[in-house]
C-alpha cells in the first residue's frame, strides 16, 4: 500500500521506495534532516531530497527513473566542434563549492529551486567526506559550467548542472560520462526524465528495475584515485 512516512531528527531507516505515492509521483517521506549519514542512506536506497526553501524536507523515489549507462550519451558533431573551437578545459573536484553555488544561482526563478543554503551546506559536507563530487568546465580561468552529484559504489547520482555559456552543461555531462566509464562506474542516476535528458540519451527504467541495479552496484568499490582533484581531458 502506498503511504507517506514522517521522519523525525533521529537517524532511522527510510521506508522502502515501493511505498512511495503515485501522486505526486515518488513522494516517500517528509521531515528529518540533511545530516550526511541520512543523505548517504537515502542515496544508497534510491531516494533523494527535493523541496523548495521554507518547505519541509521532502524525500522522493519516482517511478520511472531516468538513467544513463556511462558512455551512452548521444554526442553531436557540432558539440564536439564547439568544445574544440573554444578550447574548453575540464577538471574533477577542483571547484565543488563554486559548482553547487552556481547551480543554485542559475536556478533562481525556475521551477524546483531546491538548492537552498541548507542543501548547499549539506552537500559541501559530503564533498569534504569524499562522497559528493563535481565536474567543472573552464574557458581560460573562468568557470563556465559544471555538475555535481553523489558517488555510491559504481553508481553516480546526478543532482544538478549549470552553464554560463551555451553547451557548457552538455560538455560537463560528456566529461562525466567519459570519467565514469574510465573508472568502471556502471550507472548514472538522473532522477526524473525530461526532454533535455532524453535528448542526451537517458532511458526511463521502472523503479523496481532501477533499485535492483542499484543493489547490484552500490557496494562495489571503485579505484581510490577516481576522484582526486585534477584536470581531465576529453578523448576526442
Amino acid at each position: 500500500m502506498n503511504s507517506l512516512s514522517f521522519l523525525n531528527h533521529e537517524l532511522a531507516q527510510f521506508p522502502s521506495p515501493e511505498f512511495a505515492l503515485t501522486d505526486p509521483n515518488g513522494l516517500l517521506a517528509i521531515g528529518g534532516d540533511l545530516h550526511p549519514k541520512r543523505l548517504l542512506s537515502a542515496y544508497y536506497n534510491g531516494i533523494f531530497p527535493w523541496f523548495n526553501e521554507n518547505d519541509p524536507i521532502l524525500w522522493w523515489s519516482p517511478d520511472p527513473r531516468a538513467v544513463f549507462v556511462p558512455g551512452s550519451m548521444q554526442v553531436s558533431r557540432s558539440l564536439k566542434r564547439h568544445i574544440k573551437r573554444h578550447g574548453w578545459r575540464f577538471s574533477v573536484d577542483q571547484a565543488f563549492d563554486r559548482v553547487i553555488e552556481n547551480c543554485a544561482k542559475t536556478r533562481i526563478g525556475k521551477e524546483g529551486t531546491w538548492i537552498t543554503p541548507d542543501i548547499q551546506l549539506a552537500y559541501k559536507k559530503l564533498h569534504r567526506q569524499h562522497k559528493a563530487h563535481s565536474i567543472e568546465v573552464w574557458e581560460g580561468d573562468e568557470l563556465i559550467g559544471g555538475l555535481y552529484g553523489i558517488a555510491i559504489g559504481q553508481v553516480f547520482c546526478g543532482e544538478s548542472m549549470f552553464h554560463l555559456k551555451s553547451n557548457a552543461s552538455k560538455a560537463a555531462m560528456l566529461m562525466l560520462h567519459q570519467h565514469l566509464l574510465a573508472h568502471k562506474f556502471r550507472l548514472i542516476d538522473a532522477q526524473v526524465m525530461n526532454p533535455h535528458l532524453e535528448s542526451l540519451g537517458a532511458k526511463a527504467l521502472k523503479r523496481s528495475d532501477f533499485i535492483n541495479l542499484l543493489k547490484r552496484f552500490r557496494d562495489i568499490e571503485v579505484a581510490s584515485d577516481a576522484w582526486h582533484a585534477k584536470e581531465v581531458y576529453l578523448g576526442f
